[in-house]
């Protein structure tokens, strides 16, 4: 009978786990979710103005070059969760893990100190290449440690715990990442980044829970055909319909991450307090996570996710109808639709290890499944943006403008279409639940 939990069973030297060092271990994995996330942020929010006031390029060439470095980067998601399983077979998650360190380290930090009077093409140089390395130790880093953490529980209340305390952990990176940069510049993140990295791939190594194929059958799998591999998952029916529901559910939450800025800028009119917006909802989401842990100790996964969009819902259409200076009001939407985030962050990465569990790809393919989901997520920013922005443009709405009518486009674009993607994704996920698709 196979165990509930690499966090519950002995370890490979007997020793009996309490629910204190439960609890340290889940703290020692979920901690490297915090550097990550301090550098998944930064680039979308300091890089654009940090290399426009220190290197004098124009914004058209940095968008060009995020633009075509985020392409790369998530077309190779796919090769790199390959890798991810090749490497887990030779050894375990802490082999690709290692190899993307420093990649990301260095270009993370060279990105924010670029040599003084530097040519135009000097600029752009350094900034694609920091950037691509940066992007490509981010990914391998990311999927081998979402891999690794699929496999850590083999139930459904065991894999929401597991992903609720890394995506938390995630998103206090991501809280720091946007607090820090303004109190104590841009560099001083980078200082930030670089201890909580090595605090946390110290308690990886040293405290983090193992999987179970760790010591069961690494060693014994067959060799991976990785091409093969990369395209597995898209072969079974679970893999489809749950990556259906992603897909629709994270264009409905990339949408209003778009042009939260826009919305809080020209619709309320309160662009000094776009920061304290964005702390309260990423705060929120934190605090919603033991709440989502204990949903999924009692109820089925599908039923909690479900649970959560319809929250996410009914708190956010309201912000259709604020007007200029609504402090009060859309803060209250931020909390509440904050809490809401936190079932989107912990329960689809819970049922992918559901998914990969029932495969019967555990300890095999974790990696292919978090290539692909990754490319899936990457690829929804791009077309949320892709798509929103050029419609807004088309209806009338330009950045500081005050029309009556362009700025209702937006309210619509922000809260009202987002919330009836989101109810689509709720009907495929509800249809998959009652059909026990996944």
């Amino acid at each position: 009978m196979k165990p509930a939990s690499a966090l519950d069973s002995p370890t490979a030297m007997g020793e009996v786990k309490t629910p204190a060092t439960i609890t340290r271990g889940l703290a020692s994995y979920a901690l490297l979710g915090m550097p990550l996330a301090m550098m998944a942020l930064p680039v979308y929010v300091l890089v654009p103005k940090f290399y426009a006031e220190a290197t004098g390029l124009a914004l058209t060439v940095i968008g060009s070059v995020l633009l075509g470095a985020r392409l790369l980067d998530a077309l190779i998601d796919p090769l790199l969760g390959a890798f991810v399983d090749a490497g887990k077979q030779r050894g375990s998650y802490l082999r690709p893990i290692f190899f993307a360190i420093p990649p990301l380290a260095v270009g993370f930090a060279l990105m924010f100190w670029p040599p003084a009077d530097m040519t135009t093409q000097a600029a752009t140089l350094w900034l694609a290449t920091t950037l691509i390395a940066a992007y490509l130790g981010y990914s391998l880093a990311t999927i081998a440690y979402q891999a690794w953490g699929a496999e850590l529980s083999h139930d459904d209340a065991g894999r929401a715990r597991v992903t609720a305390w890394r995506e938390g952990a995630g998103l206090i990176g991501v809280v720091l990442a946007a607090v820090i940069p303004y109190a104590f510049g841009a560099r001083s993140l980078i200082v930030v980044f670089a201890v909580t990295l090595v605090v946390a791939m110290t308690l990886l190594v040293r405290h983090a829970p193992r999987p179970l194929s760790d010591i069961q059958k690494a060693m014994t799998a067959a060799p991976l055909n990785p091409w093969r591999s990369m395209l597995a998952p898209l072969l079974t029916r679970r893999f489809r319909w749950l990556l259906a529901v992603f897909i629709v559910n994270g264009i409905a939450a990339a949408i209003p991450a778009s042009l939260v800025l826009f919305f809080i800028a020209d619709r309320l009119q309160l662009d000094g307090q776009s920061g304290t917006f964005l702390a309260l909802y990423f705060i929120a989401g934190a605090a919603s996570m033991p709440l989502w842990i204990r949903l999924a100790r009692r109820h089925s996964l599908h039923l909690v996710w479900l649970i959560g969009i319809v929250l996410s819902v009914v708190a956010f259409v309201w912000a259709y109808w604020l007007g200029a200076g609504a402090f009060v009001a859309y803060a209250t939407i931020c909390v509440l639709s904050g809490a809401a985030l936190g079932a989107d962050l912990a329960l689809p990465p819970a049922l992918l290890a559901r998914v990969i569990d029932a495969n019967g790809h555990t300890g095999t393919r974790e990696g292919a499944y978090f290539g692909l989901w990754n490319l899936v997520n990457k690829l929804n920013l791009a077309l949320a943006a892709g798509i929103a922005l050029p419609v807004l443009e088309m209806l009338g709405y330009r950045v500081g403008g005050r029309d009556a009518a362009a700025l209702g486009a937006l309210a619509f674009a922000y809260a009202v279409l987002p919330c009836i993607l989101k109810l689509g994704a709720g009907a495929v996920l509800f249809a998959a639940w009652r059909g026990e698709k996944f």
